[in-house]
């Protein structure tokens, strides 16, 4: 919400040089890039690539199949995750496997691919427990992205 509303932010955000990740829900993406929320999901492949042109970021716009953008132009859809995750503290922990995986050495890119996934893979598997996805919270996800994580094959 700040970067949005101030372009000083946005300038220094789109100036720095480490990577950076951006996990916007389709509101945040609409400040962002000022324009509706509707056309932000009518196009939700282009607005994800308008991110991270215009922000030099690694982007994931949140959602029913979330969609990675890069700024090489480089995108994916994650398949993983359910309704379940449109609760409060999910972003959150999304951003906590992100920054987790860039602090021990991903690639940007890999980081937040690998991070959507794992935090979608998680909820599924709360939900095939039994757990949700009504009431799904962000603190049942958590010990499910830390057992996928350390699975062996």
């Amino acid at each position: 919400n700040l970067v949005a509303t101030y372009s000083t932010l946005e300038h220094a955000l789109a100036a720095r040089a480490a990577p950076t990740l951006l996990t916007p829900h389709p509101g945040e993406a609409s400040r962002l890039l000022g324009r509706p929320t509707r056309e932000i999901q009518a196009d939700r492949v282009a607005a994800a690539l308008a991110l991270a042109r215009r922000f030099r970021a690694h982007a994931l716009l949140k959602g029913n199949g979330s969609v990675i953008a890069e700024p090489s132009g480089t995108w994916a859809i994650i398949a993983s995750g359910n309704p379940g995750m449109a609760t409060g503290g999910m972003g959150d922990v999304l951003a906590g496997v992100a920054g987790a995986l860039l602090a021990q050495g991903l690639d940007a890119a890999l980081a937040l691919r690998l991070a959507a996934y794992v935090h979608g893979a998680a909820a599924d598997r709360c939900v095939a427990r039994g757990i949700g996805p009504i009431g799904l919270t962000a603190s049942e996800v958590i010990p499910e992205v830390r057992a996928l994580i350390n699975q062996r094959a």
